[in-house]
């Protein structure tokens, strides 16, 4: 076991928004340590999204996307009495981005379209309108933990 908490490594602000929450989500759509490739699908999407959706700019757009994916409560499984619970918790918030960020790009890779850019676009763009894989997995997961709600007093 570790003797202390492992530090939080500083993300370095994008190129083009200066946003490091962009930067976290390239890193995890990269593959194969490929950023400048993840960058430029990145920036593709962002661009097709401005062709798309006029009345606002790409990144508030992807924002308000990613605010739109990320849950508040999930469950977790807990053994008691020989018996497995599911009991919801609160999320905690870098958790709640990184979830809605690996469902949003997991969604967007088993998409349709044709090259990746138009599939993290059109994820982006479903899940700003509300709709699409990604929100539906948030809604699932607010209706498990709603529907276990009973077993929320075994809480640890």
């Amino acid at each position: 076991m570790r003797k202390k908490r492992a530090k939080k490594r500083l993300l370095t602000p994008d190129p083009k928004f200066g946003s490091t929450t962009v930067t976290r989500f390239v890193n995890n759509l990269m593959l194969d340590g490929r950023k400048n490739t993840a960058f430029k699908v990145f920036y593709d999407a962002m661009d097709s999204i401005s062709e798309k959706i006029t009345d606002e700019s790409s990144i508030q757009v992807f924002e308000k996307s990613l605010e739109n994916v990320m849950p508040n409560v999930e469950v977790r499984s807990r053994r008691i009495g020989g018996a497995t619970f599911q009991i919801p918790h609160p999320v905690r918030e870098d958790r709640r981005v990184s979830l809605g960020m690996k469902w949003m790009i997991g969604f967007a890779r088993k998409r349709n379209e044709k090259t990746m850019h138009q599939k993290l676009s059109a994820e982006i763009i479903a899940a700003y309108k509300e709709e699409g894989a990604a929100f539906k997995k948030k809604q699932d997961t607010h209706k498990m933990a709603e529907a276990n709600k009973a077993f929320s007093h075994f809480r640890f």
